[in-house]
């Protein structure tokens, strides 16, 4: 039993280290703070569970929340086999993790910490600021301006920081800007000493307001932030060049998590895009906990076939059974390459995937019933799965039996500021109904619906036309059922044929 201390690092998911990510697909149970992007939690495993110990600014007692925490590491880490306690930034900088490591070592429980790129260097040098620069700063100062007495500056050698040459990086420091100010002022640093504060850095979200000492307490930007004094505060105050690409320039949404929606986000940047994160929905264990599910393993082998159309129903099922042997004479069909590599994983080939990999495609591949043969076919599926599959396979004469293998439930709605991200983009996309219609669930601060991008790019013509019935406009389906086939289309659709913007 190990706890793992892991920095989620300082926003962007895709600056999570290898090491994190892997440990987060095979944690028991993950510890999580409140600035942990909701994309890294779509890394943890169904099975695991989730535990929120995050704690919004100027809600009760720190320290007693500390304390909260300190007990819940040490009751899973003598429970649990593995426990990710993840910090966003890094846990050894102003995260307390030395604490929450002493505290463990006093248990005696095991743990090994991971480090995260700190926002302390990485939010800077995604605003273009780096913390050192020759001529500029030789070196580089982190401070937290929350040391000492809530409320307060105090805690924290002002007069001495002032002083210094180099670079000061403030965490935490917009509560009491003003009083940060004071202090460094009367220590002699001079009121013009070029200051940066940048909010949510390296998120869609950032923010980033060019000031000078004198003026930092005027800056009225929120929490999370980074303040960068210093001579290298003034540079990279240019926009920073947009990514190579044809979609260079262009914002798009993902609604889609885990480790699939990672791979349309990474096919976009790759594609140049800036891409906006926003998963919807979730999926969940069965409403019966999985019942009649195990009972459909038990009986597999009456089945003529069994069918797949999702990676989550491949893992759902096949996990109830003892091996890929209980198959016994069932043939299998997959939807796609994805949920046909998910079948591969198990030890099973499939015996069928259509050349269209959606539920029409796989319909007419489908061979028809032989009245003599055993007409019996197995749809583990998601409960709010639609019915084509099985209507459309009951005309062939095949009796369907579908089984709920897991439930797509919706999550909680994202912050304003993101809401305002996704009400800019470019693009939307959508791999599921699920999906359209919990962003159409959707509203603004104002209470009015959340306006939906100009255009709509949906994994598959099923959805594509799931999107249209729900009365959206500027619906395209993917040119192929793939992340590849939906940057295609958004290059189509935002460049033009030739690359020319028409």
């Amino acid at each position: 039993m190990t706890v793992y201390l892991v920095g989620a690092g300082p926003g962007d998911p895709g600056l999570l280290t290898r090491k994190g990510a892997k440990l987060l697909a095979r944690a028991d149970v993950v510890i999580y703070d409140r600035l942990v992007h909701h994309s890294v939690l779509a890394l943890v495993p169904d099975s695991a569970q989730l535990v929120d110990v995050g704690k919004q600014p100027g809600a009760g007692s720190g320290r007693a929340r500390q304390e909260e925490i300190n007990r819940l590491l040490v009751q899973y880490g003598r429970g649990s086999p593995t426990v990710v306690r993840l910090k966003g930034g890094d846990p050894f900088l102003f995260g307390r993790g030395g604490e929450e490591a002493e505290v463990l070592t006093r248990a005696g429980i095991a743990w090994e910490l991971v480090p995260g790129v700190t926002s302390a260097f990485g939010v800077p040098a995604a605003a273009g600021i780096p913390v050192t620069h020759r001529g500029l700063a030789s070196s580089v100062t982190v401070v937290t301006g929350r040391v000492g007495d809530e409320g307060a500056a105090a805690g924290v050698d002002w007069g001495t920081l002032a002083r210094l040459e180099g670079t000061l990086v403030i965490l935490m420091g917009m509560t009491n800007r003003a009083e940060i100010v004071a202090a460094l002022r009367q220590g002699g640093k001079p009121a013009d000493t070029p200051v940066a504060v940048i909010e949510r850095g390296t998120t869609p979200a950032q923010r980033v307001v060019r000031t000078t000492l004198e003026q930092l307490a005027d800056v009225a930007l929120g929490s999370p932030a980074v303040i960068v004094v210093g001579p290298v505060a003034a540079l990279g105050e240019e926009e920073v060049p947009a990514a190579p690409g044809p979609l260079a320039g262009r914002r798009v949404v993902v609604t889609r998590s885990g480790t699939r929606g990672r791979g349309l986000v990474e096919a976009l940047q790759q594609a140049g895009a800036r891409t906006v994160e926003m998963p919807l929905t979730t999926q969940t264990g069965p409403s019966d906990g999985g019942a009649a599910l195990r009972a459909a393993a038990l009986e597999v082998a009456s089945y003529r076939w069994v069918i797949f159309t999702s990676v989550n129903a491949v893992h759902r099922f096949m996990g109830e059974l003892r091996d890929a042997r209980a198959l016994g004479s069932a043939s299998v069909a997959a939807v796609g390459p994805a949920t046909a590599d998910a079948l591969r994983m198990t030890g099973v080939e499939p015996d069928l995937i259509p050349a269209e990999h959606w539920a029409q495609g796989l319909i007419e591949a489908f061979p028809d019933r032989h009245p003599e043969a055993n007409g019996r076919i197995l749809f583990p599926c998601a409960d709010q799965a639609p019915t084509t599959l099985a209507d459309g396979l009951g005309l062939k004469g095949w009796e369907v039996t579908s089984v709920e293998a897991y439930r797509t439930v919706n999550l909680p709605a994202a912050e304003p500021e993101l809401l305002a991200q996704v009400a800019a983009a470019d693009a939307v996309t959508f791999t599921a109904t699920s999906s359209i219609r919990a962003y159409l669930a959707l509203r603004t601060p104002d209470g009015t619906p959340l306006p939906v991008p100009p255009h709509v790019v949906c994994i598959g013509p099923t959805t594509a036309g799931s999107a249209r019935s729900l009365g959206l406009t500027g619906v395209e389906a993917a040119w192929g059922a793939s992340a590849e086939g939906m940057v295609a289309v958004l290059v189509h659709l935002l460049v033009g044929e030739h690359g020319d913007g028409s």
